[in-house]
């Protein structure tokens, strides 16, 4: 009988850990995915998880950063970090059509059987908590505050259908809030008495339809107005457009936030009326590509089972981005259905709870595991990623 070495006995106990409590994590899963939460409100979920380290033998912390839902775990105290990123958040009518359940649950369940095969002085595991991804983003404010600095790779998996890949690529966004301020006046009586701000915020929108001719194809901009006035005989004294705009990279989409206050003020001087523009949630970052570490968890998918595609391109926007900033991160996209099925639609929350979502929850948790093994007890491996992190390449 051949003798297992080291790191593959590791691996079998991770994977024996994974296998033996399947029903487990799929129920914790379908349970969140039952019970959504949105972002920030995301008690049931973070207690839930949080209650699963905690009696896994993992040090918690939670309402880190004044965030209440956000938490980081702890295990071990070797001179390796892994960080493990555990998702909660669910949508507006929605649910979880995003498949945070799953994302969520697999880091859960991949770090506490990272526990049950490491010695403490092998490593440092890291679970965060990170609520609101869908809105606000607290990965936004753990990196700004430095939680990433020390971490060798961060990592989660997404969900997607129609074919897994590892080369996921976010966009940059800014989310703004414009408000046009005029004068009211009676809409029938003394029209001209008022200066209407719903005009303003009509033009911004016909303003950034003519934007869309000259900028480049990739951009996306998309926007809603959520105040327009009070009542069809008064001139709306003010109106209000919630926009979100997206770009390849942080550096194309400041050209182009610039380029949108411009128009804001254009709009503004051709209705007589002034404008006012805020950042109403956290802006994400570009997720940062590390080749070495998407190489890796390529080969672990891949003797997974996986079938693998090349991904799309920039596509969606995630707090991982901000992350990835900080230290080297990945999330490869694994697909709950080889049929596709839109993100953010009830389907897609109902298709977490099928059978290809239970297999994309537990497979993903054993690639995350796997790779924290390999980050763990590979330092070329490791220097390879640290070298790609620190690459001008890289960077952005």
């Amino acid at each position: 009988m051949i003798e297992l070495n080291h790191h593959d006995q590791l691996l079998a106990r991770v994977l024996d850990f994974l296998d033996r409590n399947r029903e487990e994590a799929v129920r914790m899963s379908d349970r969140i995915c039952d019970h959504p939460e949105l972002g920030g409100e995301e008690v049931r979920t973070s207690g839930e998880f949080a209650r699963a380290l905690r009696e896994g033998g993992f040090r918690v912390k939670t309402g880190i950063l004044d965030l209440p839902t956000a938490f980081h775990a702890t295990w071990g105290r070797g001179p390796v970090n892994v960080a493990l990123l555990a998702e909660m958040d669910a949508l507006p009518e929605i649910g979880h059509g995003c498949g945070h359940n799953l994302h969520g649950t697999a880091s859960v369940f991949a770090a506490l059987a990272l526990k049950e095969a490491l010695r403490e002085e092998d490593a440092t595991i890291h679970v965060f908590g990170t609520p609101a991804e869908e809105t606000n983003g607290s990965k936004v404010e753990m990196a700004r505050a430095g939680l990433f600095d020390e971490m060798d790779l961060a990592l989660m998996f997404h969900c997607c259908s129609g074919g897994s890949y590892v080369d996921y690529r976010s966009m940059a966004i800014d989310s703004l809030e414009f408000t046009f301020s005029g004068r009211t006046a009676h809409a029938a009586a003394a029209p001209w008495e008022g200066r209407n701000g719903l005009n303003g915020v009509i033009l911004l929108f016909h303003a950034l339809d003519m934007l869309r001719q000259h900028v480049r194809p990739h951009v996306r901009m998309h926007g809603i107005i959520t105040h327009g006035g009070a009542a069809p005989n008064i001139v709306p004294h003010e109106a209000r457009a919630h926009w979100y705009f997206r770009a390849p990279t942080r550096e194309e989409l400041d050209q182009l936030v610039e380029r949108v206050k411009a128009i804001a003020h254009g709009c503004a001087a051709a209705t007589e009326t002034e404008v006012s523009y805020r950042y109403n949630e956290a802006s994400f970052d570009h997720m940062r590509p590390n080749p070495p570490a998407e190489e890796a968890m390529e080969r672990i998918l891949t003797e997974l089972g996986f079938r693998l595609r090349k991904g799309p391109g920039p596509s969606g926007s995630s707090d991982v981005g901000n992350v990835s900033r900080r230290c080297p991160a990945l999330q490869p996209e694994l697909s709950i259905s080889d049929r596709e099925i839109p993100l953010h639609s009830r389907e897609f929350a109902l298709a977490t709870k099928s059978e290809g979502g239970h297999r994309a929850l537990i497979q993903g948790a054993k690639a995350l595991a796997w790779m924290g093994l390999d980050v763990i007890f590979n330092p070329q491996l490791r220097e390879r990623i640290r070298r790609a992190f620190e690459s001008p390449t890289t960077h952005g």
